[in-house]
């Protein structure tokens, strides 16, 4: 049996401002943005190329504060194009590090240990790490 992780529920303050930032500056597809009603609204974005979307909204009995989920990581080819993006989007993002240890050392690092960093609006924070290759 597989068990697919699908959808993660991001805690927001405000909702246009989150998909604003997700959409137009991380990159992030709009798959919906449904209200039912006044006090249900739930918005799913998809990284490109993910099989797990995050969900942020109202009236999804979510009872995480705001900017309190942390470690939320993607994976990419190419973590320099990555920074670019995100900095062409306008995100407050870390340089590209690695580590040695437990150290954060600035620049590239070996196979799986290159990374960026950064958080939305609220404080959620998101790694951005580099896989190796596919030969």
């Amino acid at each position: 049996m597989d068990w697919k992780l699908e959808v993660v529920i991001v805690p927001v303050s405000d909702i246009d401002r989150a998909r604003h930032f997700y959409e137009t500056q991380v990159g992030f597809v709009v798959d919906h943005d449904t209200r039912m009603g006044e006090n249900v609204r739930i918005v799913q974005l998809t990284p490109p190329g993910s099989g797990c979307s995050i969900v942020i909204g109202l009236g999804m009995g979510n009872d995480m504060p705001p900017g309190s989920l942390k470690g939320l990581q993607l994976v990419v080819d190419d973590v320099d194009a990555a920074h670019a993006q995100l900095t062409a989007g306008g995100v407050a993002v870390s340089p590209v590090v690695h580590f040695e240890g437990a150290e954060q050392v600035e620049g590239r690092g070996g196979p799986w240990n290159s990374f960026v960093f950064f958080s939305d609006p609220d404080g959620n924070s998101w790694a951005v790490q580099e896989r190796p290759g596919r030969d």
